[in-house]
């Protein structure tokens, strides 16, 4: 072994400087810690929350309730939603607007409220109930991963619990093939849970006095980290919704890099503000276009004004 070391010493010292140099630099670059690549820092909790929400409309000659929902809110379903078949449900349009729609008169005042909204979202994932585990195939040569590294198969479902700030959890059942660790930023949409109404099981609106917390909430349009699932739920999937017939949806979110500023929508107001906007459905991708409307929160009214 002496023998084989000496010469080789000697060969790269008359060879040149560089060549057992180059290889030890290798190896200090290969063990270098510094050198890997730096994690994405996650964003900072949401200090405000979106807030469900209604605007007001005041009732012009010939309005009617179908009409307004139609013209005003994007519900072009409204008809199909609230039926004279269903008396249950004409009645309880006529309590959440405020005026017997079969009454209306011009001058009267509206509260309108966004039929199935979404709400944007992002937290740290906390838990994830699965149903199987994926299986890990060793590969030779290579150690097969521990239990630790197993993680739940979400392709026909979980349920994720999900913190958004420092006091506030929800659950998202998700569908996704990506995979989930404790500990991982969620970005996501999902449908926020409306009111139970007896005799109404599609029943568009949520409740503005509930909170979040602890709450079951449909997930679509979803992330894990700086991963896009492209083949996650689309939020037209959602069920129930009129996402397809009304050609989009209200989303509710916050201002910010920690909220709706991850999806880039060109929405221009102070960091933090409760935005409520109307999306298009473009062959099952909801958009924002410059000219729909968008709706800030006002905590004086407890209305949603235009921004």
């Amino acid at each position: 072994m002496v023998l084989l070391a000496v010469p080789t010493f000697i060969y790269g010292a008359h060879a040149g400087s560089g060549i057992i140099p180059s290889v030890t630099n290798m190896f200090y670059t290969l063990s270098n810690v510094s050198n890997l690549p730096t994690p994405t820092p996650m964003p900072a909790f949401l200090t405000t929350l979106p807030q469900v929400g209604s605007v007001q409309y005041t009732v012009g000659e010939g309005d009617n309730c179908d009409a307004v929902l139609a013209y005003r809110m994007h519900m072009y379903s409204a008809s199909e939603v609230f039926s004279d078949a269903n008396a249950v449900t004409v009645k309880q349009l006529s309590h959440d607007v405020g005026q017997d729609c079969h009454r209306l008169q011009p001058g009267m005042v509206l509260t309108l409220s966004p039929q199935y909204p979404l709400a944007a979202l992002g937290g740290v994932l906390t838990k994830i109930e699965g149903s199987t585990t994926r299986q890990v195939l060793p590969t030779p040569l290579i150690k097969v991963p521990s239990k630790e590294d197993y993680t739940p198969d979400c392709s026909n479902g979980c349920l994720l619990t999900v913190h958004i700030n420092s006091n506030v959890s929800v659950r998202l059942n998700v569908q996704t093939s990506l995979a989930l660790h404790p500990g991982a930023w969620i970005w996501t949409q999902a449908m926020l849970p409306r009111k139970s109404i007896p005799g109404f099981s599609n029943y568009p609106y949520a409740d503005p006095t509930a909170s979040l917390n602890g709450k079951t909430l449909q997930a679509c349009d979803f992330q894990v980290n700086d991963t896009h699932d492209d083949n996650s739920v689309p939020c037209s999937d959602l069920n129930p919704n009129t996402i397809n017939v009304d050609g989009g949806a209200w989303l509710l979110g916050v201002t910010g890099s920690n909220s709706l500023d991850h999806w880039r929508y060109p929405i221009h107001a102070p960091a933090g503000t409760q935005i409520m906007v109307w999306l298009e459905n473009d062959n099952g991708v909801l958009h924002y276009h410059r000219g729909d409307p968008v709706y800030r929160y006002d905590a004086i009214s407890q209305l949603y004004v235009k921004l």
